[in-house]
């Protein structure tokens, strides 16, 4: 990983939030049950664009908690759509932690996610690739 002044997340700034008391641990790190959920979430909008419609999440491939996130902290997800098959997506996801009052970003956790597009009956339908 590059020093965190250089370094450029990959991918589309897909979803922001801010990381409450709620969220924590009785450490004061943000549970990184949390930071998938959200991860997820930012697949869910990607993935639901690319294909016009409606997605579920297949699979998580990967997970890489690299640097914790604390109380106070932005969020910030990125996704890049890495591969696209007849009824399925994988998508790289980037969280960074925005640190609280502090110019300071730091890649916090890296993840890949497979979403699979669905029809109205909830089946497998292929992707539309709208965009």
């Amino acid at each position: 990983m590059t020093s965190p002044d250089t370094a450029t997340p990959t991918g589309d700034l897909t979803l922001r939030t801010l990381a409450m008391p709620g969220d924590a641990n009785a450490a004061g790190d943000i549970f990184g049950g949390w930071v998938m959920a959200q991860m997820d979430l930012a697949c869910g909008i990607r993935a639901a664009e690319h294909a016009g419609g409606r997605v579920v999440t297949a699979a998580v491939n990967e997970m890489v908690f690299e640097k914790p996130m604390h109380v106070g902290d932005t969020l910030c997800v990125y996704t890049h759509i890495e591969k696209i098959g007849r009824t399925s997506m994988t998508l790289v996801v980037e969280a960074w932690a925005q640190r609280y009052l502090r110019p300071l970003r730091e890649k916090v956790i890296v993840g890949r996610f497979v979403m699979v597009a669905l029809d109205k009956d909830g089946k497998p339908t292929p992707i539309r690739d709208i965009q």
